[in-house]
């Protein structure tokens, strides 16, 4: 969110292959590409409040976070969901489709792309995803 302008959703849906051995979430080059492409979409500096999960934590990603001055990172407290708007953007987007079935993994893909667009023009409900933290940021107003 940046004031005076609506908040927005940035995503990036990434499904990952089954298999033993094989990563079956996003590492560390993945959400610096996502935190890289917000970046490119805002052309502005970028304020991140992160839970504790494991790849947003080591000293890979802490080297990663610090090349970019444009980027500031608040981590929230060790599992605390309730302070976190991610928890209440796949709340919203998991209510609809909870008792769906779905044959195929592409089509569970298209269908939480599609929720997750219609998402992105409601701004008032990401604010009140924001507001229903009640995290208070002092998000600076220039860069």
């Amino acid at each position: 969110m940046r004031p005076g302008s609506r908040t927005r959703l940035c995503h990036r849906l990434v499904s990952h292959p089954a298999g033993k051995g094989k990563r079956r979430s996003m590492g560390e080059r993945d959400f610096i590409a996502l935190i890289d492409g917000a970046h490119q979409l805002v052309k502005a500096p970028i304020v991140l409040v992160w839970d504790r999960l494991n790849t947003h934590v080591p000293r890979a990603m802490r080297k990663l976070i610090d090349q970019r001055e444009w980027l500031t990172v608040f981590l929230l407290p060790a599992y605390s969901p309730d302070l976190n708007p991610v928890e209440w953007v796949w709340a919203h987007v998991k209510r609809s489709p909870a008792n769906l079935a779905v044959v195929a993994l592409d089509r569970l893909e298209t269908l939480v792309r599609n929720r997750l667009k219609r998402l992105q023009y409601r701004p008032g409900t990401l604010d009140g995803f924001i507001a229903g933290t009640g995290l208070a940021l002092d998000i600076p107003t220039s860069p």
